[in-house]
């Protein structure tokens, strides 16, 4: 094991696929001066303009020429700067990424990872801090993913890289500074793999992202009180781990889950519905989400808190769960 922050972990991954393979390369816009965060940060010297490249400014023109390159065999780890820049090549991505298999009847796939940094980091306002994972979790053909920690961060990089499917691997820009253990060398997550990274008895807590650190403060909380909680981290949306999660809640008989995207239409719910849907006997009390509500996220610091997923707002909603 080494201490590593999460953007380094994810570096590292990508180092070590790019010795591995000669087939994976990166594209973005600013690679050669080591990405807008800071995640590329050498490679260029390491690997050279032809496998870390620079694009220009068209989100559309990048995902394409990935989506073109990955048919025909490559690897390409396509970075989108911001998940809401990656808007600008949905159609490449939807369309013609998530479709391409099946529509040739499994002749061609498409192993591209597109990288798109999410969530909300200091002021960036509404075009800058979005979390759009729910808009991928509806496309067949997408994977989704979503890590929480520097040790996941490289393995499920790796992993997305390795897949024969293109992959939507959202990582919070709050958490390129944490530190945490990771494993050196060959360190593989696989897909659809929970992390229980709390056990309990009175309540299950799921998340996914930073909001699973928030979630795990609550639960420190809440044992102060004789609350004790379960806490989830799903790790990927796509496929998810609904085993781990229905075991668990009919363990507790109290689901909550808690993200940082808006609530309505939120990948929250398909959790919430799946568990009412296949283990409603088990519940002992209806299950609760804690989001950010439907509103713009704002620059100023006083609203964009008003929008922030804390830990305040997930001991009360499981307080007032467990008092039905």
């Amino acid at each position: 094991m080494a201490i590593s922050t999460y953007l380094d972990a994810g570096k590292a991954a990508l180092m070590e696929e790019m010795q591995r393979d000669a087939l994976v390369w990166a594209l973005g816009e600013d690679l050669g001066r080591g990405g807008v965060f800071g995640q590329y940060a050498g490679l260029a010297e390491q690997f050279g303009g032809e496998r870390i490249v620079d694009a220009p400014i068209s989100e559309a023109a990048i995902m394409g020429t990935a989506v073109g390159a990955a048919m025909t065999g490559t690897r390409p780890v396509v970075e989108m700067r911001f998940s809401d820049f990656a808007l600008c090549a949905i159609d490449e991505l939807v369309n013609q990424a998530a479709k391409a298999r099946y529509m040739f009847g499994g002749q061609t796939r498409v192993p591209l990872v597109a990288r798109e940094p999410v969530g909300m980091w200091r002021s960036s306002a509404a075009q800058h801090s979005q979390s759009l994972e729910s808009w991928y979790t509806h496309i067949p053909g997408l994977v989704v993913v979503m890590p929480s920690t520097p040790a996941d961060n490289k393995g499920l990089l790796k992993t997305a890289i390795r897949s024969d499917d293109p992959v939507v691997y959202m990582e919070h820009k709050d958490l390129w500074g944490l530190e945490g253990e990771v494993p050196e060398g060959e360190h593989l997550v696989p897909f659809g793999s929970a992390r229980v990274v709390r056990t309990g008895t009175d309540v299950t807590i799921v998340s996914w992202s930073k909001t699973v650190h928030t979630a795990e403060e609550a639960a420190t909380a809440l044992a102060t009180r004789d609350i004790d909680a379960e806490v989830i981290d799903l790790r990927s949306l796509w496929p998810w781990d609904e085993e781990t999660v229905f075991a668990s809640v009919s363990k507790t008989g109290r689901l909550l889950v808690a993200h940082e995207a808006v609530g309505v239409s939120g990948f929250g719910a398909e959790i919430i519905t799946s568990v009412c849907e296949q283990h409603y006997d088990a519940l002992r009390a209806p299950p609760q989400r804690v989001t950010a509500p439907r509103v713009p996220i704002a620059y100023s610091p006083p609203l964009e808190d008003i929008a922030r997923v804390t830990t305040t707002r997930i001991i009360e909603a499981t307080q007032k769960m467990l008092s039905k």
